[in-house]
C-alpha cells in the first residue's frame, strides 16, 4: 500500500490449466451457438471456432475469471477493498498463464486512541425571557390579518395586492416576469427599492407602469443588473394588523387557555432544542479531539462518495428553497473542490465511530431502522412501507444502518466525556 493512500497494486496470475479449461467451456457454448457455413449447428470444428471468435472468447474467459481470483486473493491477504478494482497491463497469450495488475483501495487500519474520558466545555441551554419574547412576536406575525385600506393611498409598510407584467428592457422578445396574484410589501426588507418608490402613493384600481434595475447580488441571478420595464395594476391596499400578546392570542394559536401556558411552552420548547444544539455543539468538539489524535490515509472512493452526498444536499437545500438551479449561475466544480476537506474529515470521523463501535460491539435494531424510516416517511411525505421499499432497492438501508451505529457510538463518547459546562 503506497505511504499516504489506500491505494493497493496486486499482479494476478491465473495458471494456465484453469485458462484453458475455461477457454474449452466457453468454445464449447460458442459451437453450440455459432452458425458456421459449411456445418450443421453445433458440428463445426473446435479449431475453427476458436480461430473465429477468438477475441470473445478470451473477452469472456477474462471476465468470467478475473473477478474470482481477485476475490480469492484479497481474502486470502485478509484486505478490505473499497469500490471497485482497476485492471490493466493484461497479458493473455497462448499456453501462458493469464496476467493483469489490479489496482484498488482497502480501508485503513489504525490504532484507536483513547475515545472515553476526553475533556469539552459545553455552553449553557439558558433561555432568557427576551428569547420568549422574539418568539411570541414571530407567532404573533403568523398570526397576522390583512385589512383592506380603501380611504387613503398606499405608504410605506402597506401590503399591495396586485398583478404585474415585466420584461428585459434590453431584450424584450425574451421570457415576460408576470403574476396575476401577488403581493408587494411597500418599504418592505424583501422588496426591490424600485417597486417601493414607483408604487408609493398608489391607489386601489390604479395602474403605474416604471422600470426597475436589479441589484448586481440580486438572489435571482437571471435578473442581476438587468432593467426591467413592468405594468402594475393595483387590486387593493391592506394593513397588516399583528394580534396582541395576551390569552386572546394563546386561545387562537395554541391549545392553552392564558399566554402565561403559552410562554411556558415556549420557554419548554426553546429548552429542548437550544440543549440538543449545544450537546451536538459538543459532540462536534468531542469529533475534533478524536481526529486530530489520528492520523490515517482515507480511501479517496469514500471522500468522492461524500462529496457527492454533499453536493446533493445543496441541491435539495435550493429546491426546498423554491429555488430552480438551472436559473442561477452555479459553479459546481468549485463547490466540489471546496467540500472535499470537509468530505475528508467527515470520511475519517465515520472510520472512527466504526471502529469504536466495533470494539464497544454496538449494534443497531431492525426496530431502530424501522423508525428512522418512518420519521424520514413523515418528513417526506409518504408511507414508511414505500420509502422503505424504495431505500431497499437502492441499496440505502444499509447506509442507514451505519449512520445509526455511528451516532451511537457518538452518543456513548459523549456520554464518557468530561465535560465542563458554562454558568450563565
Amino acid at each position: 500500500m503506497e505511504a499516504e493512500t489506500c491505494k493497493k497494486e496486486l499482479v494476478i496470475e491465473i495458471p494456465v490449466d484453469v485458462v484453458r479449461r475455461e477457454a474449452d467451456t466457453v468454445t464449447a457454448q460458442y459451437t453450440k451457438m455459432a452458425r458456421i457455413p459449411g456445418f450443421r449447428p453445433g458440428r463445426a470444428p473446435a479449431s475453427l471456432i476458436r480461430n473465429r471468435f477468438r477475441d470473445d472468447i478470451k473477452s469472456e474467459v477474462v471476465q468470467t475469471l478475473l473477478p474470482k481470483f481477485f476475490e480469492t486473493l484479497v481474502k486470502d491477504q485478509k484486505l478490505s477493498v473499497v469500490g471497485q478494482p482497476h485492471f490493466d497491463d493484461l497479458k493473455f497469450e497462448d499456453d501462458k498463464p493469464l496476467t493483469v495488475k489490479a489496482t484498488f483501495e482497502v480501508y485503513p487500519t489504525f490504532e484507536l486512541k483513547d475515545y472515553k474520558g476526553l475533556e469539552a466545555e459545553e455552553d449553557a441551554a439558558t433561555v432568557a425571557d427576551a428569547d420568549i419574547d422574539q418568539t411570541l412576536d414571530k407567532l404573533r406575525e403568523r398570526a397576522a390579518a390583512f385589512e383592506a385600506v380603501p380611504d387613503r393611498p398606499a405608504q410605506d409598510d402597506d401590503y399591495l395586492d396586485v398583478s404585474y407584467h415585466g420584461r428585459d428592457v434590453k431584450d424584450p422578445e425574451s421570457r415576460p416576469v408576470e403574476a396575476r396574484e401577488a403581493m408587494v410589501h411597500l418599504g418592505g426588507k424583501g422588496t426591490v427599492a424600485g417597486f417601493t418608490e414607483n408604487l408609493r402613493g398608489v391607489k386601489p384600481g390604479e395602474a403605474r407602469e416604471f422600470n426597475v434595475t436589479y441589484p448586481d447580488d440580486y438572489p435571482q441571478k437571471a435578473m442581476a443588473g438587468k432593467n426591467y420595464h413592468y405594468r402594475v395594476e393595483v387590486r387593493s391596499i391592506k394593513k397588516k394588523v399583528v394580534p396582541p400578546a395576551d390569552d386572546d392570542l394563546a386561545k387562537t394559536i395554541s391549545e392553552f387557555s392564558t399566554l402565561d401556558e403559552l410562554r411556558n411552552k415556549i420557554r419548554e420548547d426553546l429548552k429542548e432544542g437550544r440543549q440538543h444544539r449545544v450537546e451536538a455543539a459538543t459532540k462536534q468538539k468531542l469529533m475534533d479531539a478524536l481526529l486530530a489524535a489520528h492520523d490515517f490515509p482515507v480511501p479517496q472512493a469514500l471522500v468522492e462518495t461524500q462529496v457527492d452526498h454533499k453536493l446533493e444536499n445543496t441541491l435539495s437545500q435550493l429546491l426546498g428553497q423554491g429555488i430552480d438551479p438551472r436559473t442561477i449561475e452555479i459553479d459546481w466544480k468549485k463547490i466540489r473542490e471546496d467540500s472535499r476537506p470537509d468530505a475528508m474529515r467527515e470520511v475519517q470521523g465515520s472510520l472512527i465511530l466504526e471502529k469504536i463501535a466495533e470494539a464497544e460491539k454496538i449494534e443497531v435494531t431492525a426496530e431502530e431502522v424501522d423508525e428512522i424510516i418512518r420519521e424520514m416517511a413523515q418528513e417526506r411525505r409518504e408511507t414508511p412501507a414505500a420509502l422503505k421499499t424504495r431505500l431497499t432497492r437502492d441499496g440505502m438501508l444499509a447506509r442507514i444502518e451505519s449512520s445509526r451505529r455511528n451516532q451511537k457510538a457518538l452518543d456513548l463518547i459523549y456520554r464518557s466525556a468530561k465535560i465542563t459546562r458554562k454558568i450563565e
